[in-house]
């Protein structure tokens, strides 16, 4: 390891927080703001890149395969590095934030893999960002448990060999973390949680047989690849474990990292474990890409976009294709029901989808799936059973037989469906729901028997902010403009206090949250990502 120098991090406007000294030591925190000090100009500059990129688009209104990248895609001998033992079945995956309870009751699951994430399903309170680094690191000591003051339930950890694997998922390159600065400047949140969990956990998770795993969100270019690749193997040298140890699985979920999959893959091929297809933020990133692109790249409701429609059809077949060609896992999306206590018929009906959304997964090639909630683990299990086997995967389905080309993608306007009115008001409630919930430090939320997290909420405005701009007509005869939103949301807020009452509405942050969810919606200059002004207001 490095010698130690004095870290130049400063704790900036933080409450002390309970045993903070064992995941914030002077050893970690001086890791951290090396990372910062290497790689935060790159990350700078690639940021700018993106924004260079989205200027083309507006200008365009197209995308396609990099021509620079061609001989990459065309060299058919490349393959990314065979998975570790402890990734190599990942049938079945749980995706949650990394509260002590949350933690145990997903390591318990059933599922392969957890997604332990500091990102979309975590508001970054810093409490959330500090703990949350601790509950992982008690967990692989086997020291957590927990206690439900409400309902007076225990939990504990099963045997060693029946708990999932962890892979972690930072946050992504755009947010930065402001309670640790150098010379007054934030360091990158990405850079905090991965610098903190992999200092830790990098050598403690290599005796129990597994490695610092991670998932790399809204990854935008093979760029943005290359610097993980680069911060990777730093921080192997740093701590001194052999290169190679990381796996970096990539959420394919930006319409721009579509088109250069194989590209992602190559960068780090030495570290790479796969691809995910995530959903939400992927129509996110095409209403954000081509929100300028008229009525042919206008979406319907999002409920009415399907993995079936034909443009997400060609992105996940492209996605299966891609990662089985170059030796990598495909990893499908998110089942994000909640079962419901009270209601067997809702549980029925949900239960179906959920089954027949993952036989298709299956039956398509991917090698495994996500879940949002214990209860569906058993179901996707059975799906990818099916199709596997006793086998860990199914890498060897090549799918030759896929097409895809650059217009596929963005095909948009081969959907039947059309927004609605109903679509509007489903936007605005959940948008006000899950932004009081984050503003309150949750980042995963259960609403209407989903699990929403950040992509959602995003989605939700961003449909709003387009559908007003290109002057939907409802099938009501309505139009969408700045006004019905207004007038949906005030609604919608007055509904929520008759629903929980004066004193819970008083205590929450209902018309914080209806301001914040109007203000990005309705602005002229469309945020590039909610949670940056979201966090501004989260304290």
């Amino acid at each position: 390891m490095s010698a130690l120098a004095p870290s130049p991090l400063a704790i900036v406007d933080a409450e002390p927080l309970p045993r903070q000294e064992e995941v914030l030591t002077d050893a970690a925190l001086a890791f951290v703001a090396e990372l910062h000090r290497l790689f935060t100009p790159r990350r700078d500059e690639l940021l700018g890149r993106r924004a260079e990129r989205r200027a083309e688009i507006a200008r365009t209104s197209t995308l396609d395969f990099l021509p620079e990248t061609a001989a990459v895609r065309e060299d058919d001998s490349w393959k990314v590095a065979p998975a570790p033992a402890a990734l190599n079945d990942r049938r079945v995956e749980i995706t949650g934030p990394t509260d002590r309870k949350m933690t145990i009751n997903a390591l318990n699951s059933g599922a392969k893999v957890w997604l332990a994430d500091f990102e979309d399903a975590s508001a970054p309170t810093w409490e959330n960002v500090v703990l949350g680094q601790l509950n992982l690191t008690d967990a692989y000591e086997r020291r957590i448990d927990f206690t439900d003051e409400r309902t007076g339930k225990s939990y504990a950890l099963k045997g060693t060999d029946e708990l999932a694997t962890v892979v972690m998922r930072p946050r992504g390159w755009h947010l930065d973390e402001r309670h640790l600065q150098v010379d007054g400047k934030p360091v990158p949140g990405a850079l905090v949680d991965f610098g903190l969990y992999f200092f830790h956990n990098a050598k403690r998770l290599i005796e129990l047989g597994k490695g610092p795993y991670f998932y790399l969100p809204k990854t935008e270019s093979y760029l943005e690849a290359r610097l993980w690749n680069d911060i990777f193997v730093f921080a192997q040298d740093y701590v001194g474990i052999p290169q190679g140890t990381v796996r970096a699985t990539v959420l394919i979920e930006t319409i721009t990292a579509a088109y250069q999959m194989e590209e992602i893959l190559y960068e780090l091929r030495d570290h790479a474990s796969g691809l995910n297809a995530g959903r939400w933020d992927y129509l996110f990133s095409i209403v954000k890409n081509f929100r300028d692109g008229g009525s042919k790249f206008v979406l319907p409701d999002r409920n009415l976009v399907t993995m079936t429609a034909p443009f997400m059809r060609a992105y996940t077949e492209l996605l299966v294709r891609t990662c089985h060609k170059r030796g990598a896992h495909a990893i499908g999306g998110m089942a994000a029901f909640i079962p419901s206590r009270k209601d067997a018929e809702v549980n029925k009906v949900a239960f179906e989808k959920v089954e027949n959304d993952k036989d298709r997964e299956a039956g398509d090639g991917f090698d495994g799936s996500w879940v949002a909630h214990p209860d569906l683990v058993p179901i996707a299990m059975k799906s990818f059973d099916a199709v596997l086997g006793d086998k860990p995967n199914q890498k060897d389905r090549l799918r030759e037989d896929v097409r895809v080309s650059a217009a596929d993608l963005i095909a948009i306007d081969s959907l039947d469906a059309k927004p609605t009115y109903d679509g509007l008001v489903n936007a605005v409630q959940v948008g006000i729901r899950y932004i009081e919930a984050w503003l309150r430090g949750l980042g995963a939320v259960a609403i209407f028997n989903l699990m929403e997290d950040a992509a959602t909420a995003e989605i939700s405005r961003s449909q709003i902010w387009q559908w007003i701009n290109a002057g939907v007509v409802f099938e009501t005869g309505e139009t969408a403009t700045a006004e019905l939103a207004r007038k949906v949301a005030a609604e919608e807020l007055a509904a929520i206090r008759t629903e929980i009452g004066d004193e819970a509405f008083a205590a929450g942050k209902w018309q914080q949250a209806h301001d914040l969810l109007l203000q990005v919606s309705l602005d002229a200059d469309y945020a590039d990502f909610l949670t940056l002004p979201a966090y501004e207001q989260l304290r």
